[in-house]
């Protein structure tokens, strides 16, 4: 993982009295849990010490995955703030390198079975039926690395513009893997041959999935609150040794509202 030991002030997107939102490192974990008792660096804790203040974690994002992370600042607005998230009222864009070249734009509505950890989750019920799960996916731009993979003389990526609707445990990393075009750096939906290729001739290893808006209504003012987060520099870095020098910053707008 390149990113960040973690030793630098969160980079701070949004304040009010009210809310605010980081821009989270890859490697970064939300919260303490008991599978990560023996990690030290939580969002949550570095966060609070930070700003001086108590902060409500209200939804979450993967440990490898940089961008957007919205907590409140009291009680209250982190129960208006949940309701929002559970009735599907904010909008969640992302970027993602994914393995080969996909062309135009689509939604996958594809049921997903609920990911159950070994040890968490040995007491939860272990035969649900698959849950809704739908994402909307837009093509953003093409690359190639000069270097053979396989029976191929280069590797292709593409750089998609992800919008899910639904919130489902690694949703876009499980959509995408279903697609045929799994996330670089996936290690545990993704392609093994591609990630060792993508460690050896790209740089180190991330997941190259960034979370970089969130749209939603504010809980007190009831207005629109649009939060981007810049993609970091190992996210940069990999994407202009694909030629990718410029890239989008706000992948929602390349979905009709």
């Amino acid at each position: 993982m390149i990113e960040q030991t973690f030793s630098e002030p969160l980079e701070i997107i949004y304040q009010d009295e009210f809310m605010v939102a980081i821009n989270k490192p890859a490697g970064l974990l939300v919260h303490k849990s008991y599978l990560a008792r023996k990690e030290t660096h939580f969002a949550m804790t570095m966060l609070r010490d930070q700003i001086g203040q108590y902060v409500y974690p209200i939804h979450r994002l993967d440990r490898p995955t940089s961008g957007v992370l919205l907590f409140a600042l009291s009680s209250e607005i982190a129960r208006l703030l949940s309701e929002q998230f559970s009735e599907r009222g904010v909008d969640k864009g992302y970027l993602a390198m994914v393995r080969g070249h996909m062309f135009g734009h689509d939604t996958l509505d594809y049921p997903l079975k609920e990911e159950l950890d070994k040890i968490a989750d040995k007491n939860a019920q272990q035969d649900k039926e698959p849950q809704t799960a739908i994402t909307s996916w837009s093509n953003l731009l093409h690359g190639e690395f000069d270097a053979p993979i396989g029976k191929y003389e280069k590797a292709r990526f593409s750089l998609l513009a992800l919008k899910p609707h639904t919130g489902r445990k690694h949703q876009l990393r499980r959509h995408l893997a279903h697609l045929r075009h799994p996330i670089m750096g996936d290690t545990t939906h993704g392609d093994g041959k591609q990630n060792k290729y993508f460690k050896a001739h790209l740089g180190e290893q991330r997941l190259m999935l960034h979370a970089a808006q969130l749209n939603l209504l504010h809980p007190v003012t009831n207005q629109g609150v649009k939060l981007t987060a810049a993609i970091p520099d190992s996210f940069a870095c990999i994407c202009q040794k694909v030629g990718w020098d410029k890239v989008p910053q706000r992948p929602l707008d390349h979905f009709s509202v």
